[in-house]
Order: C-alpha cells, then sequence, then structure tokens
C-alpha cells in the first residue's frame, strides 16, 4: 500500500496513521467519497493548498485486511491528482510527502482540520462552506439518511450545485488582463528576477523556464533563445530569461512557467498597492447570491492559483475569496482539453459532471467543457472576442441573467 503513493505520486515517506479524529470524519456522512474544508488556517501546511482553497481527502471503503484495500487506494491516489492523503472508513489516513518531514507537518496539519470538522460538527458549524455559517437541520439530516450525498453540498431544489468561473472575459474585462496585468509583469520582470534571484522560490520558477525554453527550442517555437548557463553569471542569465519571458507575454502563452512568475510579480504589485483586481460588477452580488443559496463556486484560469486569489482579494468591492471554494490553473490541465474538466468534476465530488456550471468567453473551453458533461454558458462582454453563428451554446451578457 505505502508503494503506491511511493510509484504514483514519487513520494519520499508516507505515513499512515490510526488518529480517532480521522475514523470520526469519515463518519459524519456514511455515504461520501470524499472529505471537503474550506478557508482554515492550517490548509496552508497541504503541499499546493492555499487558506482559500477547498481541500478535498478522498475516502476509500475499509475491508476485513489491509492488503486489500490496495487496489481501491491506487485508485483514489489516481482520481485525485492534488490529494496528498486517503481516509479509509472507520481505520485511519495514509499521508505521504516529498520526505518525512514533508509528510509529518501535512500529517499534523490533516488531523487538526478533522478533528475540526469533528468539533464544527458538534457545535452546529458547517465547515464545508468559506463563511462557516450554522449547518441547516436538512444538511444534518442528509449527513445521516442520505449515502450518496457526499458532505450534504446537494440540495433537492436545484439540479446545479457547483459554478466554475473563467477570469478573463468572463468575471474580468480582457483589457485589465491585456492593459495592466501582463504590461506590469513585462515591465518588473527584470527587476523580480534580480531582486529575488537567490530565493528558493526564484530558483524554482528559472528551473520551469529552463525546461520550458528547452521544449520550445526543440519544436522551434518563434521567439525562444537559449538560456544562459548558471555559471555564465547572474545578469547573463536574467538577461535570456528576460528574453524569453518577453516572447512568451507578447504569444500570450498559457503555460505553467509563465504564469507561475508571472503570479509571483503580480503578488509584489498588489502587496505595493501598484495592482488592484478588477472585476465586473454585477460579479460580487453573484457571488454573494450563490453562496447564500448553498453554491460552491470555483475559478478556473489560465492564470496562476496566486494570481487568481490575488485578482480577488485585492477588488475595489474588497476580497471577494470570502465567496469563492477554490481555484483551478493549468496545473490541471489545458483549458481546451476536455480531460481537464473531467478532473475538475472529479475533484469536486458531484455525482454528474451536469451539476456543474462553467461560465467562460472561449469557444474552445466551452466545447471542451460540454464534452466532460459540464452545462456551459459563454459570456459576452465588452471587448470580448466575437462568436461564430449557430456556435449552439446559451450566452449572457451579466451575470444577472442567470
Amino acid at each position: 500500500m505505502f508503494l503506491q503513493s511511493y510509484l504514483m505520486r514519487g513520494a519520499g515517506a508516507v505515513i499512515h496513521s490510526h488518529g480517532m479524529e480521522t475514523c470520526m470524519a469519515t463518519m459524519l456522512n456514511p455515504g461520501a467519497k470524499e472529505f471537503r474544508i474550506s478557508h482554515m488556517e492550517m490548509i496552508k501546511g497541504i503541499k499546493g493548498h492555499g487558506y482559500t482553497d477547498e481541500l478535498v481527502i478522498p475516502i476509500i471503503e475499509n475491508t476485513p485486511y489491509e492488503y486489500e484495500l490496495t487496489d481501491s487506494l491506487a485508485e483514489a491516489i489516481a482520481a485525485y491528482p492534488k490529494a496528498t492523503a486517503v481516509l479509509v472508513r472507520n481505520h485511519g489516513i495514509y499521508v505521504w510527502g516529498d520526505s518525512w518531514i514533508n509528510a509529518k507537518t501535512q500529517a499534523e496539519c490533516y488531523h487538526y482540520l478533522l478533528d475540526a470538522a469533528i468539533k464544527m460538527y458538534q457545535l452546529g458549524i458547517d465547515w464545508t462552506t468559506p463563511e462557516h455559517g450554522p449547518i441547516n437541520s436538512a444538511k444534518r439530516l442528509r449527513s445521516v439518511a442520505s449515502p450518496g450525498v457526499p458532505n450534504g453540498c446537494h440540495t433537492a431544489k436545484s439540479s446545479k450545485h457547483c459554478v466554475v468561473l473563467d477570469i478573463e472575459g468572463t468575471t474580468t474585462p480582457i483589457s485589465f488582463v491585456t492593459d495592466v496585468m501582463f504590461p506590469y509583469a513585462r515591465d518588473n520582470v527584470r527587476k523580480h528576477l534580480t531582486s529575488t534571484y537567490d530565493s528558493e522560490e526564484t530558483k524554482e520558477d528559472i528551473k520551469l523556464l529552463r525546461i520550458q525554453v528547452e521544449e520550445d527550442l526543440k519544436i522551434g517555437v518563434v521567439g525562444a533563445a537559449p538560456v544562459a548557463p548558471d555559471d555564465a553569471g547572474k545578469e547573463e542569465v536574467i538577461s535570456s530569461l528576460v528574453a524569453n519571458v518577453e516572447a512568451m507575454i507578447k504569444a500570450d502563452r498559457k503555460i505553467t512557467s509563465l504564469k507561475q512568475l508571472q503570479g509571483h510579480i503580480w503578488r509584489t504589485g498588489f502587496e505595493r498597492k501598484e495592482l488592484q483586481g478588477v472585476v465586473f460588477e454585477d460579479v460580487p452580488e453573484a457571488l454573494k447570491n450563490w453562496q447564500s443559496q448553498g453554491m460552491k463556486v470555483y475559478i478556473y484560469s489560465s492564470g496562476s492559483r496566486e494570481a487568481q486569489r490575488l485578482l480577488f482579494g485585492h477588488t475595489s468591492y474588497g476580497d471577494l475569496r470570502q465567496f469563492l471554494c477554490g481555484f483551478f490553473d493549468t496545473t490541471t490541465g489545458n483549458k481546451r482539453e476536455a480531460r481537464s474538466y473531467f478532473e475538475i468534476s472529479q475533484s469536486l465530488g458531484v455525482d454528474n459532471p451536469s451539476q456543474i456550471l462553467f461560465i467562460t468567453d472561449v469557444l474552445q473551453e466551452a466545447v471542451a467543457a460540454k464534452s466532460a458533461g459540464f452545462e456551459v454558458i459563454i459570456s459576452i462582454r465588452p471587448g470580448n472576442a466575437p462568436l461564430p453563428a449557430n456556435h449552439g451554446f446559451r450566452t449572457i451578457s451579466s451575470f444577472s441573467e442567470i
């Protein structure tokens, strides 16, 4: 069983615990296939997650003999690529990490969060929603009486349980991204790399850029140029990186290496109040309404998750992250491929992909999401690209129309 984590996730260490909270948390909803919790500080201790992200832990059923769990554990690891743990109902938890230190740190965070969920349930507090309001009586009953409903997220009155939003051209004007965000990143890339060159974060950014440029050179991508080796000196390396990044930005490349670096540059801009997130005026009210109706809202954008959180955390309407349950970026997959939307539906834990409404301004994304079974609406906003005739999708110009 431990070997599954080593082989499938490249783990450096695995911890298995029979902690009481790991058992009891799987009993809160006897039929749930996932445990979910959002907006808790200790979520930041789980690899790849931030405070405003929704943490999802797959749950598999226990068996009389532990070795019989191997196949279901492997299936859960494969189905949840972002997970670093699997719960076994009425049994315990498996946690893995890059090292024993990382595995232990995450195990402590998981135990804390599971214990917190149990105590919140006892107090009638909803641990699954960003605002952590009171659990309504219907939800309490579903936790016991409806084994097919994960975490009581589904309501009988509505056929839609999750909303997934694109950003550019959907929640935010394209002009803000093209005329403000991109130029800011382009104009500050050299300054950022120079001032943070020796940090672990920037070393990782440079590593990803080197890998991307090598791939681009192999296939002849326009604008790609060799990155100077480390022994050429800091200035030479930075200059060669800047040339490649500028070409990537000009071509509007949707690649993780660029988006991650841009996110780090934008973080500085937001912290210094040189940038402020912009959303259409109907967006805040729609987010509030969806939350009040029990809908969970997520973002799926080609921009990094950090960049997404920065944008929604620093708007003229205040911090809108309180209305969002999680963020997806290109690490999930290309936005124009159906597989990416399948991965999202697996992460959100709906019974059927049709329970997810996806809103985007890009026809190819709409087609991919529809192929994965999502319901899709195309956003028509000022500055968006025109759509071909007879595209077959419902369109809106404001979230108030939904």
